[in-house]
């Protein structure tokens, strides 16, 4: 965790930025870093990522306010402890005794946490990249991920089959020593890894040969992953004990996976609402007719009135995208525009021409004292 960058700053944002910016922001990034527009790009693939889990912090109100109070370490129970999405910093509060206990006789105590306790594995983070199709009505994917597993020869312990670890006697187990010394302000205390067993609190006399000693090996594993119906693009999906492996006999971390939802040709989502355009001519503007409307269920029948004007958007209700949790399906909203017939051919401009004499309408040289004429130099 400690070599991440901070949120706002892989947003481009100032701290205390409003739902909205972060929105805007993120899309604006999301779009500009996507996979499918940036094919083997592995730089880009990696700000994806990293844009992805900062909107995933600042998007949530009560994981934003939990990250603006204690930034990392309020989002992350395992930081500072080893675990979580990077590792986390060696910070021990026991040291806060040592620091006391040297200017104050060492009253304080504490020491550092037993290297041989439980301790949770880290997350993993990956991506998959899914259709536009696939996110409304949810699929199964594999994800193939490089995790860390205990070793099956010694079965996490670092053993050679048949031996056990010896306590370390110097440390007692605990992994650090102290030395207390008596000076003209008080008992000095110092802590430091024990030297007999480097900090471990044991000592392997013959280790493991698969995993060398460290009771874990790192394995290639294809997971399945059930994908939702209405997942958006961005959100993530966690896989619980789907991680790395603890260790001590620790709870394994999460997988978290973030989707990735490939552009459409045709239709722009907006939440739970599919928007999309639909080219009519001008007949069928003045008319009336009955189109054919894509929508992701398949053609549908929609018939426009007469006179329908370019830009005009019209509903089909329950086309759009199915709610997430059970929620109600959306809308989709299909926007008309006239296009204007290019290289008539003779007889069809005479006909246009005198259609256009029917409705009374005037050409230019004949508008010159009309509206035309308004903006003549």
């Amino acid at each position: 965790m400690a070599d991440k960058r901070d949120y706002y700053e892989v947003l481009g944002l100032q701290k205390g930025a409003s739902e909205e910016e972060i929105k805007k922001a993120y899309k604006k990034l999301a779009r500009k870093y996507h996979p499918d527009m940036n094919p083997g790009d592995k730089e880009a693939e990696e700000k994806f990522k990293e844009v992805n889990e900062a909107n995933e912090v600042l998007s949530d109100p009560e994981k934003k306010a939990r990250y603006d109070q204690f930034g990392f370490a309020g989002i992350d129970p395992s930081y500072g402890a080893g675990g979580g999405y990077g590792g986390g910093m060696d910070f021990d509060f026991g040291d806060l005794g040592d620091i006391f206990g040297s200017f104050f006789g060492g009253s304080f105590g504490g020491g550092r946490s037993n290297p041989n306790a439980p301790q949770r594995g880290e997350s993993l983070r990956t991506s998959v990249n899914i259709t536009f199709e696939e996110a409304c009505f949810g699929c199964e994917k594999e994800v193939i991920i490089e995790r860390v597993e205990p070793c099956d020869d010694c079965h996490g312990s670092g053993c050679e089959k048949g031996t056990t670890a010896e306590v370390c006697s110097e440390c007692g187990g605990r992994g650090v020593v102290q030395r207390r010394q008596q000076t003209p302000l008080g008992f000095m205390a110092s802590t430091s890894a024990c030297p007999r067993c480097g900090g471990k609190g044991k000592i392997i006399h013959k280790p493991c040969k698969t995993c060398g000693g460290r009771g874990q090996v790192r394995k290639r594993k294809t997971i399945k992953v059930s994908i939702p119906a209405g997942i958006d693009n961005g959100q993530t999906i966690s896989l619980r004990a789907q991680g790395n492996a603890g260790k001590n006999g620790g709870p394994s971390g999460d997988l978290l996976i973030v989707i990735a939802v490939r552009p459409h040709d045709v239709f722009h989502r907006e939440g739970t609402s599919i928007l999309c355009e639909a080219p009519i001519t001008f007949a069928q503007a003045a008319l009336g007719a009955e189109l054919e409307i894509p929508t992701i269920d398949g053609k549908v029948k929609y018939t426009i009135p007469e006179g329908t004007q370019s830009g005009t958007t019209f509903r089909l209700k329950g086309k759009g995208v199915p709610g997430m949790g059970g929620r109600a399906r959306g809308d989709q909203y299909v926007t008309v525009y006239i296009e204007t017939p290019r290289n008539l051919n003779k007889e069809q401009k005479a006909a246009l021409r005198k259609f256009s004499e029917l409705l009374g309408e005037k050409n230019y040289e004949e508008d010159k004292g009309g509206f035309f004429g308004k903006f003549k130099k």
